[in-house]
């Protein structure tokens, strides 16, 4: 039986930014599904239900042996939300590309400003670190859970915002979760970490074997 791939993008891009990913998988022989939503007019919560739905609804999930899930950014959080509040049958293994799963420093430090809300909308609101109802309510991702994050900045204009290694959007230390399985660091950015040939062939490493290449 095939195995299919559902592929998430980040916020404020569409299913361009995870075409280079798609053709990979697709190349592997796996069925890739991979669609835009609309990453800023809707919270968080609407979107996952809407968008994640409409994906599983559009395929038989009983003529596969597997449905993974990899994610960018605020898919990430998208489906821990969706999986906090339902089951997918032949739920298989699960890669978060730099998620902010404790929020974002830069939604913290920005969110008041206008400029902020305009460019990341409803769900930038949301992604702020301390005191988060949205993040506090999610429940531990019942898969196998692998996170990959860079160490390069994409954004040095946000460089300030961060205490420690991050991509330009998200710390390394924001990305994690208690119930990962593996966790790895690249020498990448935010924004393209995905296109990457080495970081696509380590992320159906993890969806085959659970483990990340180190």
């Amino acid at each position: 039986m095939k195995q299919l791939v559902i592929l998430l993008h980040g916020m404020g891009r569409t299913r361009f930014s995870m075409r280079s990913l798609e053709k990979y998988f697709k190349n592997q022989g796996y069925q890739v599904l991979n669609e835009s939503y609309d990453s800023r007019t809707k919270p968080i919560e609407i979107i996952a239900e809407e968008h994640i739905e409409k994906l599983l609804h559009s395929v038989n999930i009983n003529d596969f042996e597997a449905v993974h899930f990899v994610t960018h950014s605020l898919g990430g959080i998208m489906l821990r939300y969706y999986l906090s509040h339902h089951e997918i049958n032949q739920l298989g293994r699960i890669v978060m590309i730099a998620p902010p799963n404790q929020g974002s420093e830069v939604a913290e430090l920005y969110r008041g400003k206008l400029w902020y809300k305009l460019a990341t909308g409803k769900p930038g609101q949301q992604l702020y670190i301390n005191n988060n109802p949205l993040l506090e309510q999610l429940k531990s991702v019942p898969a196998d859970v692998g996170i990959m994050i860079g160490t390069r900045s994409s954004d040095p204009w946000f460089n300030h915002a961060f205490a420690g290694p991050h991509d330009g959007k998200v710390s390394v230390q924001s990305a994690h979760l208690p119930e990962m399985k593996d966790f790895i660091t690249v020498n990448h950015g935010h924004t393209f970490i995905m296109n990457n040939k080495k970081v696509q062939q380590n992320i159906e490493h993890f969806l085959q074997h659970g483990v990340f290449d180190h």
